[in-house]
């Protein structure tokens, strides 16, 4: 099969399409051929060499996301056959032609999307439900802030927040971006670039505050992230892109009585994922079916343009999710 390789740590020019291997489904696997791969971010920090796949995953082929058609099943695999097409969340390897999956990290692609629409939905929406909804707790009528509404983890935040009732607020570094988070449902965005979240938000809530924040930015953010959660607040945090070493006030935190707490996805058991992706069918795909939550594709690029989607995804310019098509 063809595959993008990352040669050795480095730029975008690192990714080289090679001959590989076609990959066999073990047990309680299946064989994807792949039609669609969606690009992260974490496949450029994988890239760049800072974030090594867990042991016993595909090492050198980046990749966390896919849609396809099964064409092979593992030994004692139940829930699939051969022909159904699916996306699928896995630990690395998505830039190829074929894909191994454990069956339970597959869900059945909504019957009004695309392969290419498909693609853009495991990572962001397994992050997003797994931290949002049972981290964060987040209930209807509740406000939440997500950081980088504009990525692709920030359009499905919004617009699965907005679908369960909750007010959404977010952040973004245009006007555009803003104009497109709040087209999605966001009450407010807030351009970090000319504004203060921290001073917006509590003028928007009129000093009420925020009850869950998604962030991936870390770093200066903590502090006024915790000075605007409202009393029993949830701090969610799934990256720290500028810095993971802060000072923080701890009397704040006891006498709001906040929450601070966050995840990674990657190295977590197939079991934990599986139960994810029974949540994600049974409250999220509806909302898919029904067209109230929709995915957000920015562009689409053939395999062979792997480094080209690095470059896209590194400059930021992006409004939700870069697409691979195999």
């Amino acid at each position: 099969m063809k595959a993008i390789v990352i040669e050795k740590p480095g730029g975008p020019e690192v990714l080289q399409l090679q001959e590989r291997v076609q990959p066999q489904a073990g047990e309680g696997e299946v064989l994807i051929q792949v039609a669609a791969a969606g690009v992260n971010r974490p496949d450029v920090i994988q890239r760049k060499g800072y974030y090594p796949p867990p042991p016993g995953a595909v090492q050198d082929i980046p990749g966390l996301e896919v849609a396809g058609t099964i064409v092979s099943i593992g030994k004692g695999t139940t829930r699939w056959k051969i022909g159904d097409q699916v996306c699928a969340l896995i630990t690395g390897g998505g830039y190829a032609e074929y894909c191994a999956v454990p069956e339970g990290q597959c869900l059945l692609i909504p019957s009004n999307l695309s392969f290419a629409e498909a693609a853009s939905l495991p990572e962001t929406f397994f992050t997003v439900w797994s931290n949002v909804f049972d981290r964060g707790r987040l209930q209807p009528g509740e406000n939440l802030l997500v950081h980088g509404g504009s990525s692709g983890i920030g359009v499905a935040a919004i617009q699965m927040a907005k679908a369960f009732g909750a007010n959404v607020y977010a952040t973004a570094g245009s006007e555009e971006k803003c104009a497109y988070c709040q087209s999605l449902g966001a009450t407010r965005a807030i351009n970090y670039k000319k504004e203060k979240f921290r001073d917006v938000i509590l003028q928007e809530t009129r000093g009420k505050g925020i009850d869950v924040i998604l962030d991936m930015i870390g770093g200066d953010y903590t502090a006024d992230n915790l000075d605007i959660l409202a009393e029993e607040g949830r701090l969610v945090l799934i990256n720290s892109m500028r810095g993971d070493e802060v000072s923080v006030k701890l009397s704040l935190i006891m006498k709001k009585r906040l929450t601070v707490t966050g995840s990674t996805l990657r190295a977590r058991s197939t079991a934990f994922k599986a139960s994810v992706a029974d949540s994600l069918l049974k409250y999220v795909w509806p909302w898919l079916l029904s067209g109230t939550v929709k995915p957000v594709i920015y562009r689409t690029l053939p395999l062979r343009d792997a480094a080209e989607a690095h470059r896209l995804m590194e400059s930021s310019e992006h409004i939700g999710k870069i697409i691979l098509l195999i």
